[in-house]
């Protein structure tokens, strides 16, 4: 058994990760709603928020000369994911431009990634990240990850101090179990590669 009566350490240093993982995602959060002057909702988003950590193992390529896609292209749905890697390259961001550059941590540094429901509550002001993972060498990789997410009945909308004529409402709210359904539905009727579009966007103000 690995955890937690088999491995009390386990137990013990994952512990020691998310207490300031979690400081660091209130944190982001605290600053991006006070750069855009909408900090009095900052207890409503804590309030409904909810967390998952990940501990995550991408196995070597079976042909150490090529590269193996470990993670297909995607966009996270949640609000933001907090990444630490503790083994192995092979993170990739796609920029604006379509290109893919390999992301290089340095020791101890966090990543820190938006998703599409920050990105849709926001009113369009956040950029979610595409991105993937891409395998290469004799060596697995390893990184702990915590998903920051709203509640299922946690209704995603923008803030009226961020709808303006400037600023057109992007999307009709919509619930998080609601986005959920979304992906499940693209997911049974695509090929998992595929799957580039923003799922937010079946929820489009047009």
């Amino acid at each position: 058994m690995l955890w937690p009566e088999g491995r009390p350490s386990f137990s013990e240093n994952v512990e020691l990760f998310t207490k300031p993982v979690f400081e660091l995602e209130s944190l982001v959060k605290r600053i991006v709603l006070e750069s855009l002057g909408v900090d009095k909702y900052l207890d409503e988003l804590k309030d409904s928020a909810g967390y998952n950590l990940r501990v995550m193992r991408y196995g070597k390529p079976l042909n150490v000369d090529t590269d193996e896609l470990g993670l297909v292209p995607h966009f996270d749905k949640n609000f933001i994911t907090i990444l630490h890697q503790l083994q192995g390259d092979g993170l990739e961001l796609e920029t604006k431009d379509g290109e893919w550059i390999k992301i290089k941590p340095s020791p101890g540094s966090f990543i820190v990634l938006f998703g599409e429901s920050f990105h849709a509550w926001t009113n369009g002001r956040l950029r979610p990240a595409r991105h993937r993972v891409v395998m290469n060498g004799d060596q697995p990789r390893y990184s702990m990850g915590l998903f920051s997410d709203v509640r299922e009945d946690f209704l995603v909308k923008a803030p009226e101090e961020l709808v303006d004529e400037e600023h057109p409402l992007l999307f009709k709210p919509f619930k998080f179990k609601e986005l959920i359904s979304e992906i499940e539905k693209e997911a049974s009727t695509k090929e998992a590669s595929t799957r580039f579009k923003l799922c937010v966007s079946a929820f489009r103000n047009v």
